[in-house]
């Protein structure tokens, strides 16, 4: 089979790419339906990227949801997977608001889950395939990276209560470290419990830049398993060429119900926003009744539209124009020489010159030639 990819427009020719990559490293394609039962998403609304969920009543009377997420799918279908990794990829449509638009939206997302006995080099694996990922779109990209363990070690020294906590958790994501401290002292809490959370929130850069304070950081609270955990998850990046594009920032945060361990976020230099988002969840694995492990990301194409977008000058290389009682299989003959070079050809009678051609070429009494 020949393939032209000329013919695919930029977000097909990233899915190709990307698909290319995930199997050149294991990752099978995996299909799946448009829909599922609503009751899946609806007890997992805040893991959603959109908690709006297009429904429908299916003909045996089950409320349906197109839908909005794969992950949750790809779980439900792969309950109780026991022995081993299971590494999956995907590309395929959601059905949800687009961040760009605020409107529903069918959008394409390609992205893989590694399920099952996930380790140390399972982890890292899926974060040197999230920062591949970016940097196939573009080489100006950066790949922040996160540990919900860590942080939630350095919640842990201020407070339990769960009100607390998911305050401050607003704050983490927005480093906004007054309002640490306001809720400190809302909650006569010592401010010398918050300064460890507020110095390891302000702690940013590459891995080679950062982990030794962020170490010492945790050492200072006790929680030096969960810093070795986060610099064995970077270490896949040593000697990595874009490795300065790969940067520790505590501000990458996710729900603590789903998420647990290494988060991490992706940014193209000129899309507003993330356009890769991944991380563990063997939470949400739990509460979805399966002991494994997983972590993954998607890629969220609509971001992506107009990233190397180029302008097409010509609909076709030639236009093959014909008179009035021409032969078709002739015209289809002289039509078929002139792809058989590599050309495009847009077929069309006399008077049809609103496609834009390289050049126009006429068909008459079984002959072919140039009009230019």
């Amino acid at each position: 089979m020949n393939f032209d990819s000329g013919v695919l427009d930029n977000n097909e020719k990233i899915t190709y790419a990307l698909r290319s990559l995930y199997s050149r490293h294991g990752y099978s394609q995996y299909k799946m339906s448009k829909f599922e039962e609503y009751d899946l998403y609806s007890g997992n609304k805040d893991f959603l990227v959109s908690d709006s969920v297009i429904t429908f009543n299916d003909t045996n009377g089950r409320l349906m949801a197109l839908k909005p997420d794969v992950t949750l799918s790809i779980i439900k279908n792969n309950r109780g997977f026991k022995g081993g990794v299971l590494k999956l990829c995907y590309d395929e449509n959601v059905y949800r608001v687009s961040k760009g638009t605020g409107c529903f939206r069918e959008i394409m997302q390609i992205g893989l889950e590694c399920i099952g006995e996930v380790d140390d080099f399972c982890i890292g694996e899926v974060l040197w395939l999230a920062a591949e990922s970016l940097k196939t779109v573009s080489p100006d990209f950066v790949l922040d990276i996160s540990d919900l363990d860590l942080i939630g070690a350095f919640i842990d020294n201020i407070s339990s209560d769960a009100e607390i906590r998911k305050a401050l958790m607003k704050c983490i994501g927005e480093k906004n470290l007054h309002g640490i401290s306001a809720i400190c002292a809302q909650n006569s809490i010592g401010e010398s419990a918050a300064e460890p959370l507020k110095k390891l929130i302000m702690t940013y850069g590459t891995a080679r830049e950062v982990l030794t304070q962020v170490k010492e950081l945790a050492a200072g609270i006790g929680a030096e398993s969960a810093a070795d955990s986060l610099a064995r998850a970077v270490s896949i990046f040593d000697n990595y060429e874009f490795a300065d594009r790969i940067h520790i920032d505590f501000s990458v945060v996710s729900d603590m119900k789903y998420y647990n361990g290494v988060v991490f976020k992706g940014f193209i230099n000129g899309v507003p926003g993330s356009v890769l988002s991944g991380g563990r969840y063997d939470k949400l694995m739990a509460r979805l009744h399966d002991n494994s492990k997983a972590i993954g990301f998607a890629v969220y194409l609509d971001m992506l539209e107009d990233i190397n977008k180029e302008e097409k000058e010509y609909d076709a290389d030639i236009m093959l124009v014909y008179s009035p009682g021409s032969d078709p299989a002739r015209l289809r003959e002289a039509a078929d020489k002139l792809t058989a070079e590599g050309k495009s050809v847009f077929v069309a009678a006399e008077g049809n010159q609103s496609v834009r051609c390289r050049e126009i070429y006429k068909y008459a009494d079984g002959e072919v030639r140039s009009l230019e």
